[in-house]
Formats: structure tokens, sequence, C-alpha cells
């Protein structure tokens, strides 16, 4: 069974951080590139991060490069996302989520079509409040 389970989310006052952790199984983790995309209370889905299947390279979002660090770890089929420098606006629902494509390295100008990603965690909730 294909699961990806997310955690870390919690309250944060502006300027802190907190580390978002996607630990997966049901499939081969180091053959698929990763995503992270969240939702604001009210708003929809929005990419934020992205990574390939080997850990070569990272993509960002403009809203947080800079800012956010996406890695992974395949011998523990694990997928990280540190968030520095919070801010108001990084409130909401962060989700991890699987490239559909296998064994394939993702342009840049693609990462944001959520379309893409054919499954995903059920989220973890990050609130940025002072």
């Amino acid at each position: 069974q294909v699961q990806l389970v997310e955690s870390g989310g919690g309250l944060a006052q502006p300027g802190e951080s907190l580390r978002l952790s996607c630990v997966v199984s049901g499939f081969p983790f180091s053959e698929y590139g990763m995503s992270w995309a969240r939702q604001p209370p009210g708003r929809g889905l929005e990419w934020v991060a992205g990574i390939y299947s080997d850990g070569s390279a990272t993509f960002y979002s403009d809203s947080v490069r800079g800012r956010f660090t996406v890695s992974r770890d395949n011998t523990k089929s694990a997928l990280y996302l540190e968030v520095n420098k919070l801010k108001a606006e990084d409130t909401g629902t962060y989700y991890c989520a699987r490239d559909q494509h296998h064994q394939y390295y993702r342009p840049f100008n693609s990462w944001a079509n959520l379309n893409e990603f054919d499954v995903w965690g059920q989220g973890t909730q990050v609130t940025v409040s002072s």
C-alpha cells in the first residue's frame, strides 16, 4: 500500500523554524522525485519545493526560496522540509507528493504543475502567529 505520512507541523512565531517530515512506504522512494505543496486557509493548493529522486537538484517557488530547504534521505524513505524565517503567510497545511513519472528529471518550469503528482499525504498543519 502506497502511503505518505507528514509530521512536524505546529504553532510557531514569526521568524522561527520548523522541520517537516514525510515518511514514505509502498513504493521505491529513491526512484521518484518528490514535492512539497501547501494550502493556506481559504485558498488553493500551491507548490512550494521539489527534489530529484537522487537529491541532486532542488527547486523552490519564489515565495519560499532562500527560507525553505527541501532534502531527502533515501535510506530512510524520508523527505524533509526545513522552514526558516517563518512568516504569517506561511500558515497552511503542508503536503508531500510523489511525481507521477518514474525516474524522471523534471524540468524546472513544470514543478509547479500539481497535476504531475499522483500520490499525496494527509498533510501537517503549520500555523505562524505571534
